[in-house]
């Protein structure tokens, strides 16, 4: 049992990998098996088609690794501005250390893999969809809290939320495009600006 179970972690593991770092449509079965160094056999015993793995690796990824770190950044015992500066701030630092590890920048999983497959496999489009609109609802949270507080100006709190998530993917997709980490780093400035927070000019 425990082969088995290493088997489907490294063929999940590969998948996200490999479609993250190229593309879900140009990554193959044979490749992704070949990475994880699983027979073709075996992965067809734990899933049906290439989009049942993307989906299942979307998902593992995001309970185990996303989820939890975007609850302690976006934790209520902290202000919400707070909350937002910091997860705006770690997003150069990450994508520096995911550059250093592959050599490029690749920006969100999520949001590349969504955009990829908008008009190729449903399934793996709706979970992508499925964590990106739970990613929102942190940003909504923390700007209601910051407009309860006085912190940010009163209006629609879900179309801010919008509005600065587009920027943060948006500018994560920039990055990806140029291979370049310094459109990252305005991001908290940009942020605050965005949501009628007054801010420091960010200085070279």
């Amino acid at each position: 049992m425990g082969r088995t179970s290493d088997a489907k972690e490294r063929l999940l593991d590969a998948a996200l990998d490999l479609i993250w770092e190229r593309s879900y449509g140009v990554v193959t079965i044979d490749a992704i098996c070949e990475k994880a160094g699983v027979k073709k056999g075996s992965f067809y015993y734990f899933f049906e088609s290439k989009a049942e793995l993307a989906v299942a690796a979307l998902d593992l990824n995001w309970t185990e690794c996303g989820k939890p770190k975007w609850d302690r950044t976006f934790s209520c015992s902290l202000p919400p501005l707070e909350r937002l500066r910091v997860f705006l701030q770690d997003i150069h630092d990450a994508q520096a250390k995911i550059k250093q590890e592959h050599g490029k920048v690749l920006g969100c999983p999520c949001f590349s893999i969504g955009s990829e497959t908008s008009f190729q496999d449903e399934p793996v489009l709706a979970k992508a969809q499925e964590i990106l609109q739970q990613q929102i609802r942190y940003f909504e949270s923390s700007i209601r809290d910051a407009q309860a507080e006085g912190l940010v100006p009163a209006g629609d709190a879900s179309l801010k939320a919008k509005c600065l998530f587009a920027l943060f993917e948006g500018s994560l997709a920039q990055a990806r495009i140029q291979n370049d980490l310094e459109v990252l780093r305005i991001l908290p400035q940009a942020g605050m600006e965005l949501l009628g927070v007054k801010t420091t000019p960010v200085t070279a």
